[in-house]
């Protein structure tokens, strides 16, 4: 009888354990995952009380409406409806990040910051007071970091009719100023052309496009050297235009060998392949650090990661994980292979060199009041990881300055002020089938901004994505950032 009695009192033990672990994750999951979970389509509770609840404005950073109501009252009765910006360019400029009524955008702010818009954080005794006094329950307005004009004119500097993505964000707080992507659709006037385009205009590229990096790559590769050779500033490359891996080559800019064609840059250091960014070395650098080295840099950087950022929803980039084969690893170095990365992951990369190594969390949203104007929540900033140690960050901040000073980035200059930056030709299925990129920050005290610009099917980024980035970047300056 004693040992039945110690073996139940065992179970219990084991089982209230067992509930403690349950309520802890609970607890952990509804914090980092309860907007996700509230937000979801599937949440019938949400969708029925919304309609008891007059949804809360969404406005940028400076005071601009975004989204907001027309409420009509009739002797049938008062009809709500929910408009946007009144400016077209602006309405399709922001509709990623706002998203529509009908849903048509993924985690925009409409669905993801639902619980606040439709009153859910009121406390009991608001809501008891809007009984009582028989009104319509009122949703918290939303106020976002974002920048409309920013983003507005942003999305007139894309070449005609390609796709992309752009972003900036403050180096050193993490809160973004701008999120576009494109194609973009306008939200009061969504048609069946838009649900049908081949080009996706519902999907934001901005934080769910998947894009081989290419050579905006080189600086992880880059910060891999650093970590891994003493002599890594020092060390001499010797680029011929054509290393052979395996049966296969890597090859250069301009190189083409069925013409016999071959485009070499010699013996050269790191910070002059990085700024000609030339892949044989940094395809031999993959090759002499190995994969796994490699990969555990890449990490360090946030890939492979699980994203759960508070109010942005990012998918995860990759850095292969399977036993490759020397010709995979040699691509990787480069930014190609099968690496993928968002615009707003690359972006964080280039952040970090500008904030000594320290990558700062993404955030859209600046704060919520309540309808009469009180405070509800005010964002702060994070940090997301160190990425680096601040003298690696360093030494990249002077090879990316000298990218754009004599490297492939020229076309980002601007006169007195330091930009820093990499271009990436990244390949999507031929040489003549390169997204153009272009990532960097201006290496300014006052002026602690990062970018990232990806132009679909475009050609170089030097050509395409460097003079985007030169253009926001001016108007930042020009507009008091």
């Amino acid at each position: 009888m004693k040992q039945v009695k110690n073996n139940i009192r065992r179970v219990c033990i084991f089982l209230c354990i067992l509930f403690v672990l349950l309520a802890v994750y609970g607890g952990y999951s509804i914090t980092v995952n309860g907007n996700r979970w509230f937000s979801s389509g599937a949440n019938t509770f949400v969708r029925s009380k919304k309609k008891d609840v007059i949804a809360g404005n969404i406005l940028d950073r400076n005071g601009n409406f975004l989204a907001f109501n027309d409420v009509q009252t009739t002797a049938e009765g008062t009809k709500t409806t929910r408009l946007y910006h009144q400016d077209a360019a602006v309405r399709r400029a922001m509709v990623h990040v706002v998203g529509d009524r009908e849903g048509n955008v993924n985690n925009g702010v409409e669905s993801f910051m639902a619980s606040s818009l439709y009153g859910f954080q009121m406390s009991l005794v608001e809501r008891f007071s809007c009984f009582m006094r028989g009104v319509q329950r009122t949703g918290d307005n939303v106020h976002l970091t974002l920048d409309s004009r920013l983003c507005a004119m942003a999305s007139g500097l894309f070449p005609q009719g390609k796709a992309g993505a752009l972003v900036v964000m403050n180096y050193e707080t993490g809160e973004m100023l701008a999120e576009i992507s494109l194609p973009q659709y306008d939200p009061m006037n969504i048609t069946w052309q838009a649900k049908s385009d081949p080009q996706k205009p519902f999907y934001n590229r901005a934080v769910q496009g998947l894009y081989a990096p290419g050579s905006t790559f080189k600086i992880i590769t880059a910060a891999s050297a650093f970590e891994n050779y003493a002599d890594a500033a020092t060390r001499a490359w010797q680029c011929t235009g054509q290393l052979q891996v395996g049966d296969r080559f890597v090859t250069d800019a301009g190189t083409d060998l069925a013409a016999g064609k071959i485009v070499s840059h010699g013996q050269l250091t790191l910070q002059r392949a990085f700024q000609v960014s030339c892949n044989n070395t940094f395809a031999q650098i993959a090759l002499s650090i190995g994969d796994q080295k490699l990969k555990k840099t890449a990490e360090s950087f946030g890939f492979n990661d699980n994203f759960l950022f508070r109010d942005v929803v990012v998918e995860n980039s990759a850095y292969p994980r399977e036993n490759r084969t020397e010709r995979e690893v040699a691509w990787t170095g480069v930014g190609q292979s099968t690496l993928t990365a968002t615009p707003l992951h690359m972006c964080m990369v280039a952040a970090a060199v500008a904030n000594d190594g320290v990558m700062m969390e993404p955030y859209t949203v600046m704060r919520t009041q309540a309808a009469d104007g009180r405070q509800r929540t005010e964002a702060e900033s994070r940090v997301y990881r160190t990425a680096m140690k601040p003298e690696t960050a360093q030494v990249l901040k002077g090879y990316m300055r000298s990218v754009v000073q004599t490297g492939t980035g020229t076309a980002a200059q601007i006169a007195g002020v330091k930009v820093c930056g990499k271009t990436g030709s990244a390949e999507v299925d031929t040489q003549e089938n390169t997204n153009a990129w272009f990532v960097g920050f201006l290496d300014e005290p006052a002026h602690p901004y990062a970018i990232s610009v990806v132009v679909e099917d475009a050609g170089g980024g030097g050509s395409v994505a460097a003079p985007i980035a030169r253009q926001v970047f001016q108007w930042m300056l020009n507009n008091g950032y």
